[in-house]
């Protein structure tokens, strides 16, 4: 699953916050990057009520119907989506075969990534509303314990070591995700990805910073529900707002420079990757990519 969340949708920070990965899951489970599509796929929706029932520890009273708006949130992204993801992969794929790409091309996948995510979350606003009104106090608790347990795994994982530690342990998730997608490299096409990977922007602070506010701003928005007990119209217009500043990042301003650079270095990281590859390499991943096309058309034809 965290293939292609870091490599392409990591620019954007989006699976970082709580209703932001609640609709990302059902791209991921699409672009995971898994061996197997077809099973993730189908099993995405267990695996977005396990995920949020870690969170959230769902009572007995919630488990039904979340569970049912699980499911009918799946089956209208395989019946109305999954085509339209096939266009979106078929795209990638001719242009891999085509040649030369370049880094604003990449761009605009990104894009291309974001608008098919809003959709999602647009279609999830009704289901992240009722969350919200039936959260109780225990399990915002539990939600605050969640975040910093999560916390300290990424401190333990990211905020340790010099600069140097910091930009291998950076470009060997990076390889390990090309080599899915493109097979073996060279001792020298592995030398230009790491130059290409270190020379995007590195502060896992910012990005550090970027997670408390976004879980610092959730807990805030369940809390005040909980006290104010608004409307529904009300709740829903603060769960758009949540999503909408999250697609933005929460500390853009202060950091957009960061941001900015962030994007541009990955954009041209990939470029760089599909355009020193081998023939080979490009067949191998044209190959992946036509696997996912297949099954985009298979789950989307199901019954």
């Amino acid at each position: 699953m965290e293939v292609m969340q870091n490599f392409i949708m990591r620019p954007f920070g989006l699976y970082r916050a709580f209703s932001v990965r609640i609709a990302l899951v059902l791209v991921v489970a699409l672009l995971a990057g898994c061996s197997a599509l077809r099973l993730g796929y189908a099993n995405g929706d267990t695996f977005v009520y396990w995920w949020l029932d870690g969170y959230v520890d769902f009572t007995d009273e919630q488990k039904p119907w979340v569970k049912a708006r699980i499911d009918r949130l799946f089956d209208w992204h395989r019946k109305t989506q999954l085509r339209d993801y096939a266009q979106l992969l078929g795209q990638v794929r001719q242009r891999i075969e085509r040649g030369p790409t370049t880094a604003a091309e990449v761009h605009e996948d990104f894009v291309a990534i974001r608008k098919r995510a809003s959709q999602v979350l647009e279609k999830s606003v009704p289901e992240l509303t009722d969350l919200a009104l039936s959260v109780q106090p225990e399990q915002i608790a539990h939600l605050e314990k969640k975040f910093a347990s999560n916390n300290e795994q990424y401190r333990k994982e990211y905020l340790h070591g010099n600069i140097d530690e910091r930009q291998r342990l950076r470009y060997k998730k990076v390889m390990k995700q090309a080599e899915y997608w493109f097979g073996n490299f060279s001792s020298e096409q592995e030398a230009q990805i790491r130059r290409a990977s270190d020379a995007r922007p590195l502060d896992y602070e910012v990005w550090m910073a970027e997670r408390q506010r976004r879980q610092q701003e959730m807990i805030r928005m369940l809390r005040k529900i909980q006290a104010e007990r608004p409307s529904r119209d009300v709740v829903s217009n603060m769960v758009q707002n949540f999503i909408s500043r999250s697609f933005e990042n929460f500390t853009y301003a202060e950091h957009k420079a960061f941001f900015d650079g962030s994007t541009e270095g990955m954009a041209q990281m990939i470029a760089t990757i599909i355009n020193i590859a081998t023939p080979e390499q490009k067949a191998h991943a044209v190959k992946r990519l036509q696997k996912w096309i297949d099954d985009c058309h298979a789950l989307a034809a199901r019954d």
